[in-house]
């Protein structure tokens, strides 16, 4: 997976090389917020330089519109039949998971997931990318379709997609990979009339912890299909949630530090079974020495948060795991916002603007700090989470996301709770 990450990165940048002239980039291009800008862009660089091959401009103009919901402007921008590179179809899978999320235009991703399906499918060699986005193109055409009422439909893309080998959907890398699965599996299993099927892929997945808000959406809807009433349901997914929470709770407690002095340097076994330890930070401060940047440039002191939890989360802009965790992250803040608490996630590496950018483009409804230098705890793997008590101690550190929305909620959760229990003792 490293090194498959690595030659996405790389792919992905010469790909923006090859775009490149004297007077544009595509990351001038891409650092644009707003459509209609970008739009702009290319249509000026186009008349500019006529005969350029314009495939990587062309498929980020057609997804970001459709993520718009503009599906005459994505026919329009792919018209032409542009090549998707490896991070298009990431891209257009993430716009077709915003429709999904919305709860609209079905029709749409029924469409479009078929199209791009057809483009892969009729590819000479299918590398390892297109073989993880068509298991997921082939998820959304069949859950589009069941919606549709196109039964048959559906039920051949879903078992379509169990065909494919791919580890994207078991690993932790995509947001929601298996959640979304179970949540897709039960739609087409319920509009084929399999409801009790359905129900128990629900409850697997709220009870293990592979599951996210939506998901819960199509719980509530199947139970009452299946009970016809809604009774009895908010009780038994609470229940089912706080299964799930407990065995995120039990697994946490046992990695709590009761002895931690600085300097500290965070540890885990390497991933090759080798029993080597990896070091993925070095703590040479106290937190309260530290100060860092907001986006603005303004310096935030850590040491304002004497007294309080204090989770700092450490990723990048192309840490695609990093971001899953967000959606997480805002929902931990909204739930502690009145108890002292303070979490920050703090990108490494990337210039300033590059990071605001990103974060107003994505929503992000975060405190983002920026630690372009890597001074503060020479975190060498991302996303890299580091939680204190109220003294300013290391008591948690965990490193790479929890699989789904729920499941990082749960652990971040039993990382807060866990403290408090310690410092009312």
């Amino acid at each position: 997976m490293k090194n498959l990450m690595i030659g996405l990165f790389i792919s992905g940048s010469v790909l923006a090389q090859n775009q490149t002239t004297l007077e544009y980039s595509y990351a001038e291009f891409n650092a644009l917020e707003n459509v209609k800008d970008q739009e702009a862009y290319y249509e000026e660089m186009r008349q500019a330089n006529p005969d350029a091959d314009y495939d990587t401009y062309l498929t980020a103009l057609a997804i970001a519109n459709l993520d718009d919901g503009n599906t005459d402007k994505y026919k329009f921008y792919t018209r032409s039949n542009p090549e998707f590179s490896a991070i298009a179809l990431i891209n257009l899978v993430y716009a077709l998971e915003h429709l999904e999320d919305e709860d609209e235009n079905m029709a749409v991703i029924a469409e479009v997931s078929q199209e791009v399906i057809d483009k892969i499918e009729s590819r000479d060699e299918i590398d390892v990318i297109a073989n993880g986005r068509l298991q997921v193109l082939l998820e959304l055409n069949a859950m589009a379709n069941a919606k549709l009422g196109n039964v048959a439909l559906a039920r051949k893309s879903l078992e379509k997609s169990s065909e494919i080998v791919s580890e994207f959907r078991d690993s932790k890398y995509f947001k929601d990979s298996k959640a979304s699965y179970y949540d897709r599996c039960a739609i087409v299993l319920a509009a084929a009339g399999e409801t009790q099927r359905a129900m128990d892929t629900l409850v697997k997945a709220v009870r293990t912890g592979e599951s996210k808000p939506k998901l819960r959406e199509t719980f509530a809807h199947v139970y009452k299909e299946l009970k016809g009433t809604d009774a009895g349901c908010e009780d038994l997914i609470k229940e089912l949630r706080e299964e799930a929470y407990q065995h995120y709770y039990d697994k946490i407690k046992k990695t709590y530090l009761t002895d931690v002095k600085i300097p500290y340097e965070g540890k885990i076994n390497a991933p090759n079974g080798s029993g080597e330890q990896l070091t993925i930070f070095s703590a040479d401060k106290n937190v309260y020495d530290i100060s860092i940047p907001d986006l603005n440039g303004n310096p935030v002191n850590l040491a304002d948060h004497k007294g309080e939890i204090l989770l700092i989360d450490f990723w990048t802009t192309m840490c695609t795991p990093c971001v899953a965790c967000f959606t997480a992250f805002e929902k931990v803040v909204e739930d502690y916002k009145d108890e002292p608490f303070q979490l920050y996630v703090i990108n490494l590496f990337e210039l300033q603007e590059d990071v605001k950018s990103f974060v107003r483009k994505k929503g992000i409804d975060l405190d983002v700090l920026h630690d372009e230098e890597n001074v503060a705890y020479n975190v060498v793997a991302t996303p890299t989470k580091i939680v204190f008590d109220p003294q300013g101690t290391i008591r948690f550190y965990n490193i790479a996301y929890a699989g789904s929305t729920d499941g990082e909620y749960y652990k971040v959760k039993a990382m807060i709770e866990i403290i408090k229990e310690h410092a009312s003792n």
